[in-house]
């Protein structure tokens, strides 16, 4: 997990952590949490290529895009809880991850960095 503000309110906590399925709201894509950001850390030129620009000031979350090498970077609210009990298939999943648990659609995070992108 990393953080810009070491000082936050438990209301702007992130929704999703680190091994939660997700689903994105607009290209419904699933995919895995590998780690978030307290808000936006892309550069100004990549915030503005991206199509919908959902605001900065929100968690973002670098996520594992199943059935792809694909990982990409998207805003709490471009997100929703993916139930399926069905793992991700990705090649960084074994890098990332422990195990997979279908009663709980959860994998176990290892302990792993997320490298820096930004």
């Amino acid at each position: 997990m990393t953080s810009n503000d070491d000082e936050h309110f438990a209301d702007d906590l992130p929704l999703f952590a680190p091994g939660q399925l997700v689903r994105h709201l607009r290209y419904g894509y699933r995919g895995v949490v590998v780690d978030f950001d307290m808000r936006c850390n892309a550069d100004d030129q990549w915030y503005a290529s991206n199509r919908t620009r959902p605001p900065r000031d929100q968690p973002w979350y670098h996520v594992l895009v199943d059935s792809s090498s694909a990982v990409t970077y998207a805003a709490q609210t471009s997100l929703t809880v993916d139930n399926a009990d069905q793992p991700i298939m990705h090649p960084l999943i074994e890098r990332f991850f422990a195990t997979f648990d279908p009663t709980r659609s959860q994998y176990e995070r290892n302990d792993l960095a997320w490298p820096a992108v930004w």
